[in-house]
């Protein structure tokens, strides 16, 4: 992630103090906000008049004006707020800082007689962002006599929704298959036979008493049981894995050429 320096200047150290709450407040940390007053850096008159100083500070891309107004603003107790911010942030606090009354650098420059005229910048009140910065960031205070061309940047953020794929269903049913066996069945019936008789010695012996004779008749039929034995089991997970997955796509950045184009030659009457 890239990150970005943004300097504001402040006429009184209480407008800084606040823009710094505000900061903090808007969820920015403490350890990345700095605010310079004369009396917390013990800076005399003669040392903020140093373009030395700034160009220490704030890099050596800090113009003599600018430098010279940091040191006027500061010497009549004035604030210098410095922020650290993610690059994607700086439109949001450009928005916090420029509600406390922040100094535009420039036009107090033109003021001052320091400046002819106020250049046109990237932001009014950001002095010493980094050079990651794209050009095209302005803020309320621009000069009338300024043409402002933003230029504007996509950035891509992948996110993770779930997506239905289907779904995996397991029915247990019960299924009925024709079988057979072979069993043997025993039987017992009664049989009646008439025979004729020639022996006379049976005569002696008959019995005129009535009587009965009962002979049981069994048989056997097929008797079905049925038994039941688990077979298998049917174990239903779910299979849970991550993977890494590289997603293409293309983003837009908006670039400004600037075409320098010769003048025609003017032709006058006589």
């Amino acid at each position: 992630m890239n990150y970005e320096k943004i300097v504001t200047l402040y006429d009184t150290t209480e407008h800084a103090a606040e823009a710094k709450r505000s900061l903090e407040n808007a969820g920015i940390p403490s350890g990345d906000i700095s605010l310079l007053t004369s009396a917390s850096q013990e800076l005399t008159a003669e040392k903020l008049a140093e373009p030395r100083l700034w160009h220490r500070l704030f890099g050596r891309d800090i113009q003599q004006h600018e430098a010279t107004v940091y040191g006027r603003v500061v010497g009549s107790g004035g604030g210098i707020l410095t922020v650290r911010v993610p690059e994607t942030e700086v439109p949001r606090i450009l928005g916090i800082l420029n509600t406390h009354k922040a100094i535009d650098v420039r036009q107090r420059a033109v003021q001052e007689g320091l400046l002819r005229t106020a250049a046109p910048a990237a932001t009014a009140t950001a002095a010493a962002a980094t050079a990651t910065r794209p050009t095209g960031y302005a803020t309320p205070g621009t000069a009338s006599n300024e043409e402002v061309l933003r230029l504007a940047e996509e950035q891509l953020e992948v996110g993770k929704r779930l997506v239905r794929e289907g779904t995996t269903r397991i029915r247990r049913f019960v299924v009925e298959t024709p079988v057979e066996r072979q069993i043997t069945l025993h039987e017992e019936h009664a049989r009646v036979l008439r025979r004729a008789v020639s022996d006379p010695q049976l005569i002696r012996n008959v019995d005129w008493t009535e009587k009965v004779i009962e002979v049981s008749e069994t048989t056997e039929e097929p008797v079905l049981t049925r038994s039941v034995h688990i077979t298998e089991e049917v174990v239903i997970q779910k299979e849970v894995t991550d993977q890494v997955k590289t997603v293409h796509d293309k983003i837009r950045r908006q670039q400004v050429e600037v075409d320098r184009l010769p003048g025609e030659e003017m032709l006058t009457r006589k």
